[in-house]
C-alpha cells in the first residue's frame, strides 16, 4: 500500500521537545514502513522519519526565528503539493484538522483525517457537518462525544515505540509530572499533592508564552519548596530515565483531554498513572492494572500507597499490548483496507456518470 501522511507543520516531526500530533505521525510513519508499506510523509525539511520525505518548508514554523511568517500560507502551500501528487497514493492520510477539506472533496473516499485536539469548540460542527464525506478518526471514544454525528471511521488510540522507552523496576521515591503547565493540565493539583503526602514531586513541563502569566501568577510561588522540583522541558532522550524513577506518574487534568500521550509513555516504562477521570483517562488507564482512576484527593492519594504495590512489568506487558506503535499501525492499516472498495465504488460511480454524459 502506498501512504501519504501530512503532517503540521508548527514542530518537527518528531518534536525536538514538547508535541503530540507530530510525535504520533512520525511514529507511525516509521511503524508502516516497518510493516513494509510505501509511506511519504510531508513536513518540514528536519523531519527524522524512515518514510520518504517531501519536505514543503525549510524547518518547523516554531523553529524559525523569523519574526514575521504565515502558518496558514505556509499549509496552503504544502496542500497544494500534496493535492499536485494525490493520485499517487492508495491513502492520504491529514492531521491538520480540517485545513484540507476544501480541496480534496472529489477524492475524500481516499483520505483519512485524524483530528488530534479537542473538538467542544464553537464553529467546528458546522464545518465537519458540511464536508461529512471526509472519514475521520478519533484518537479516544470520549473525544467523539461533542461531534456525535461526524462521519467517524473509527477511534486509534496512539502509541510509540516499544523501543523508545525500558522497563524501570527500581522506582527512586519521586512522583512525576510531565507536559505542559496550563490551568487545565492541573500542576497545582500534583504540587498539592506531594506536599500532603510528604513526597518529592518533579515537574519536567513546557511553558508556552500564552500560559506565562498562569505559571508566573499561580504555580511559580509554589515551587519554592524542598519537596518541589521544576526541571523546565524535556526530550524523548530524557523520558525513559525520569518516567521510570518516579513510584507514579500525577496526571490531574481538569478538561476532556483527547488522549494524553504521557499517560501511555508512564505505562512503557512500567511507571503506574494516577489520573483524575476525565476526557480519555477511563480508555486508557485500566484501574487497578496500568494505574488508578481518581476523582478526588483524597482518592489520589490513597491511590499513591497502592501504586507503589503495583507489578511493573505488567504495566508494560499491557502497553506493549495496546499501545506500541505497531499496535496503532495495525489499527490505522485496518481502516485504510476498509477504505479502499469505497474508492473503487466512487470511481466506478464517477466512470459510469461520465459515460451516461458523453451518451447523453
Amino acid at each position: 500500500m502506498k501512504i501519504a501522511q501530512i503532517a503540521p507543520l508548527y514542530e518537527a516531526v518528531p518534536p525536538r521537545l514538547y508535541g503530540g500530533t507530530e510525535r504520533v505521525v512520525a511514529y507511525l510513519c516509521d511503524a508502516l514502513v516497518d510493516a513494509g508499506h510505501e509511506t511519504v510523509l510531508f513536513s518540514s525539511a528536519e523531519a527524522h522519519t524512515r518514510a520518504k520525505l517531501v519536505a514543503v518548508r525549510d524547518q518547523a514554523i516554531r523553529l524559525d526565528p523569523a519574526p514575521l511568517k504565515s502558518d496558514l500560507a505556509a499549509h496552503m502551500s504544502m496542500l497544494a503539493e500534496v493535492r499536485r501528487r494525490a493520485h499517487d497514493f492508495d491513502v492520504l492520510h491529514f492531521h491538520v484538522d480540517m485545513l484540507h477539506f476544501p480541496f480534496f472533496e472529489d477524492i475524500a473516499a481516499s483520505t483519512v483525517s485524524t483530528l488530534h485536539g479537542r473538538l467542544d469548540i464553537k464553529d467546528l460542527a458546522g464545518v465537519y457537518a458540511r464536508w461529512r464525506q471526509y472519514p475521520l478518526v478519533s484518537i479516544s471514544n470520549d473525544q467523539r462525544r461533542h461531534l456525535p454525528g461526524a462521519n467517524w471511521l473509527g477511534t486509534v488510540h496512539h502509541g510509540v515505540p516499544s523501543a523508545l522507552y525500558q522497563l524501570s523496576t527500581r522506582p527512586e521515591g519521586y512522583l512525576a509530572f510531565l507536559g505542559r503547565i496550563s490551568p487545565e493540565k492541573r500542576p497545582d493539583r500534583a504540587i498539592a499533592m506531594a506536599k500532603r503526602l510528604g513526597r518529592r514531586l518533579k515537574i519536567a513541563a513546557k511553558v508556552d508564552a500564552a500560559d506565562l502569566d498562569y505559571f508566573q501568577a499561580e504555580i511559580e510561588p509554589l515551587l519554592d519548596h524542598p519537596l518541589i522540583e521544576f526541571i523546565g522541558e524535556i526530550g524523548d532522550s530524557q523520558k525513559s530515565d525520569f518516567l521510570g524513577a518516579a513510584d507514579a506518574l500525577v496526571f490531574p487534568i481538569d478538561w476532556p483531554e483527547p488522549f494524553g500521550l504521557v499517560m501511555i509513555e508512564a505505562m512503557a516504562c512500567g511507571t503506574p498513572v494516577i489520573a483524575w477521570r476525565s476526557g480519555s483517562v477511563p480508555e486508557l488507564v485500566e484501574d487497578g492494572l496500568t494505574g488508578f482512576i481518581v476523582g478526588s484527593d483524597a482518592e489520589a492519594d490513597g491511590a499513591y500507597a497502592r501504586a507503589l504495590e503495583m507489578d511493573r512489568a505488567a504495566i508494560r506487558r499491557r502497553f506493549d499490548q495496546r499501545f506500541s506503535s505497531r499496535a496503532m499501525a495495525d489499527r490505522y492499516l485496518a481502516l485504510y483496507r476498509g477504505l479502499i472498495p469505497c474508492r473503487t465504488a466512487e470511481s466506478a460511480a464517477k466512470r459510469l456518470d461520465s459515460a451516461l454524459v458523453h451518451i447523453a
